[in-house]
C-alpha cells in the first residue's frame, strides 16, 4: 500500500489552459475537482523549457522551469508573484541617457538576447583607463528598491550596476561580478534613506578606471527597476512602465477530497525572499475561521503551522536554514495530535488541540482570500488519515542526492 492512496488533492504543476477557472490542473483527484483557479489581470513571463524568457497571458499560470549553472531542469514550479512594476521605461533599448566611454547599439544580430531574439542593446568601451559608463534617469518615487538587467560579456570581464536618488545625494551599489562569457542577471536590493521622484540607474563596465579596456564588449537586455525589497520576474517595457499584476491561485477540492478529523498538509515550496511578510497556503472552510495553514512567516527563515477552529488551536513556530529554497513541509493534524516535519525530520509537536470543521478548499492564501503566497511551489498536497512518522519522514526525505541538491541549488561537479 502507497502513502498516496490515502491522498485527497495533489498538484504537481504540469498542465494548464487559459481561462480564470479551473485552469491549473491537479493530478488527484481524477474527477478534476482539484483543478485550481489561477489568475493575475496583466501578462506576465516566465522560464520555458527550453530555456528562454516568454511572456504569458492573463489569468495563465506560470511554469517556471529553474535554471542551474546555466542547464534547464526537467520539472518546473508553480511561480506566484506580487504586483510589481517596472519602472524602466525602455527594457531592452538601452542606448537612452548619458554615457562615458561607451558606445551602445540596439537590436544587435550578434547574440541572441534572453527571450530568444535579437532585442540585446551592445555596449563597447571606446578608451581604456576611464570610467566606463551609462547612467539614465527615471521617474520612481522609491524607498525600497530592486533593480537587475541581464548582461553578456566575455569571460572575467567586470561588470557593476548602482542606483542613486536624482541629486546623486545617495549612491547604493550592487555587487561587483565577474562575467561568466553567457547571460546572467545581476540583480540588488536597497533602500534609500529618503523617498525621492526620480532616481539614476547606473550600469558600470568594470568598477573602476583600471578595469575599462577599449574594446571590450557587453551586451544587455532587460533592465528592470521596481519598489520592493526583492527583484521579480522580468517585466518588458517599451516607452512608458509596466506593470505586471499580483498571481491569485485558490479554489481547489471540494469537501468531499479532505477530511476534518484527521490529515496531512505537505508542500514542496521556495519562498521569493526573507522580506518580513506573511505567506500561507491553506486547507479551509472557505474562511479564516476553520482551517489548517502552512505559512512563511515574518521572520526569516521560519515557516508555521496553524489549526483555527473557530479560534486557535495550534501555533507551531520553526526555523530553516533557508526558506528560499525548496524545503519539503508536512504538517499533520488530528484531534490533540499534531507535528510538523521539515526535509525528512520531525520538527515540532503539539499534543492538544481540536481540529477544524468543514474542510472544502485547498489555497495559496489564509483561507479567506489574504495573505496570499508568493513563491515557488514543486508540489502540494492533501492526505486524509494523519500519516504515521515513517509515512512523514518518506514524505518530507528527498529521494536522491541528486534531487537534494537540484532543490538546494547546489553545484554538482
Amino acid at each position: 500500500m502507497s502513502i498516496y492512496d490515502n491522498a485527497g488533492v495533489v498538484l504537481i504543476p504540469s498542465g494548464y489552459k487559459a481561462g480564470t477557472t479551473d485552469n491549473l490542473y491537479s493530478v488527484l483527484p481524477a474527477n478534476g475537482n482539484g483543478d485550481f483557479n489561477a489568475t493575475r489581470g496583466s501578462t506576465a513571463t516566465r522560464v520555458n523549457k527550453d530555456g528562454f524568457i516568454e511572456s504569458v497571458a492573463t489569468n495563465v499560470p506560470r511554469l517556471d522551469y529553474p535554471l542551474i549553472d546555466g542547464v534547464v531542469q526537467d520539472c518546473p514550479a508553480l511561480l506566484l508573484e506580487p504586483q510589481r512594476t517596472n519602472y524602466v521605461t525602455y527594457s531592452e533599448d538601452l542606448t537612452g541617457g548619458s554615457k562615458s566611454v561607451v558606445t551602445a547599439t540596439a537590436n544587435t544580430t550578434e547574440t541572441t538576447d534572453p527571450s530568444g531574439g535579437n532585442n540585446a542593446t551592445k555596449f563597447q568601451v571606446t578608451a581604456s583607463g576611464s570610467d566606463a559608463y551609462s547612467r539614465t534617469q527615471y521617474t520612481a518615487a522609491l524607498t525600497d528598491f530592486s533593480s537587475s538587467v541581464y548582461v553578456k560579456a566575455s569571460e572575467g570581464q567586470k561588470f557593476q550596476i548602482f542606483l542613486a536618488r536624482d541629486s546623486y545625494s545617495q549612491i547604493v551599489n550592487g555587487d561587483l561580478i565577474t562575467c561568466t562569457g553567457d547571460w546572467q542577471r545581476v540583480e540588488f536590493s536597497g533602500t534609500f534613506n529618503t523617498t525621492s521622484s526620480t532616481v539614476v540607474l547606473g550600469i558600470e563596465f568594470g568598477h573602476s578606471a583600471t578595469d575599462s579596456v577599449s574594446g571590450q564588449v557587453y551586451y544587455c537586455w532587460g533592465a528592470q527597476l521596481e519598489a520592493g525589497s526583492y527583484p521579480t520576474s522580468y517585466v518588458k517595457t517599451s516607452g512608458s512602465t509596466a506593470t505586471r499584476s499580483a498571481d491569485v491561485c485558490n479554489g481547489s477540492g471540494t469537501s468531499a477530497d479532505f477530511n476534518d478529523s484527521e490529515g496531512v498538509l505537505f508542500a514542496e515550496i521556495a519562498a521569493l525572499a526573507n522580506d518580513g511578510t506573511s505567506r500561507r497556503i491553506s486547507l479551509s472552510s472557505g474562511s479564516t475561521s476553520q482551517r489548517v495553514s502552512l505559512e512563511v512567516e515574518e521572520n526569516a527563515n521560519d515557516i508555521q503551522a496553524i489549526v483555527v477552529s473557530t479560534t486557535s488551536q495550534v501555533g507551531m513556530v520553526v526555523s530553516l536554514p533557508n526558506v528560499t529554497l525548496y524545503n519539503k513541509i508536512a504538517f499533520k493534524y488530528k484531534e490533540n495530535s499534531f507535528s510538523i516535519w521539515g526535509n525528512g525530520f520531525e520538527l515540532d509537536t503539539d499534543i492538544i488541540g481540536d481540529t477544524p470543521l468543514g474542510l472544502s478548499e485547498l489555497a495559496f492564501d489564509d483561507g479567506g482570500g489574504g495573505t496570499d503566497f508568493y513563491g515557488k511551489t514543486k508540489q502540494l498536497m492533501t492526505f486524509k488519515t494523519a500519516l504515521n512518522d515513517s509515512e512523514l519522514e518518506t514524505l518530507t526525505s528527498w529521494d536522491s542526492f541528486n534531487a537534494m541538491a537540484t532543490g538546494q541549488l547546489y553545484t554538482i561537479e
